[in-house]
C-alpha cells in the first residue's frame, strides 16, 4: 500500500466499522419485525401487543447500535452509565421537590373548570364531620393558593388564610354562595348546629 493511504486508513476503518453496525442493525430490525409478524399471526395475538413487541425490539435493536457507534467513536460505556443515573437521579429529585406545585396547578384548573367556589363565596373546608375547619370568603384564587379572609368580629382586623388548591380535593368543603355568611338562627336560645 503506498504511504499516503496509512493516513486514510485511520479514517476509513471506523467509518466502515459504524456503516457495517448500522446496516446490521436495519436488517435484525427488518427480520425481528417479520418474526414477530409471523408468531402474532400463528398464535392470533391481539395487534396492540405485536405493534408494543415491534416497539421493544426496535428500541434495544437502535439503542445496542447507538452503544456500538459510540464505542467506536471513542465514548466509553462507563462514562455513558455514569451520564445517565446523575442524570435520572436528578431527574427523580427535581420530580419529587416539583409534584407539590404540580399537584397544585393541577388542581387550580379543576378549580377554575368544575367550580366548586367562586370568588366572594364563603367557605369551610371541613376536617371530619364533626370538627369546624378553615373558614373565610373567597377573595382571590391564583395557581398555587386560595386565599380566604376570615371574619373580623367587627374590629375590622380580619386575617387571610392562604390554601394550597390541593387540600379543597382532599377534604369536604362546604359553601355559601355571594354575600355574607348566614346567621344561626336560635330556638329558645339554643343555636341548633344544622341551621347554619
Amino acid at each position: 500500500m503506498p504511504v499516503w493511504l496509512h493516513d486514510w486508513i485511520d479514517l476509513f476503518l471506523p467509518v466502515a466499522q459504524i456503516l457495517l453496525i448500522v446496516l446490521a442493525a436495519w436488517l435484525l430490525r427488518v427480520c425481528m419485525r417479520r418474526l414477530i409478524a409471523r408468531i402474532g399471526h400463528r398464535y392470533t395475538l391481539p395487534a396492540e401487543a405485536v405493534v408494543g413487541a415491534r416497539r421493544v425490539s426496535s428500541f434495544l435493536i437502535y439503542a445496542g447500535a447507538l452503544l456500538m457507534v459510540l464505542e467506536r467513536l471513542g465514548v466509553s460505556g462507563t462514562v455513558l452509565w455514569t451520564a445517565f443515573t446523575g442524570f435520572a437521579a436528578v431527574a427523580a429529585v427535581a420530580f419529587f421537590a416539583a409534584w407539590s406545585v404540580l399537584s397544585n396547578i393541577f388542581c387550580t384548573m379543576l378549580i377554575l373548570t368544575t367550580r366548586p367556589f367562586r370568588l366572594y363565596d364563603h367557605v369551610e373546608l371541613l376536617e371530619n364531620g364533626e370538627k369546624p375547619g378553615l373558614r373565610g370568603q373567597v377573595v382571590d384564587i391564583n395557581l398555587i393558593y386560595t386565599t380566604l379572609r376570615e371574619s373580623d368580629d367587627g374590629d375590622g382586623a380580619g386575617t387571610s388564610l392562604q390554601i394550597p388548591n390541593s387540600l379543597f380535593f382532599q377534604r369536604a368543603l362546604r359553601r355559601w354562595r355571594g354575600g355574607a355568611l348566614p346567621t344561626a338562627r336560635s330556638r329558645g336560645g339554643a343555636v341548633d348546629p344544622l341551621d347554619v
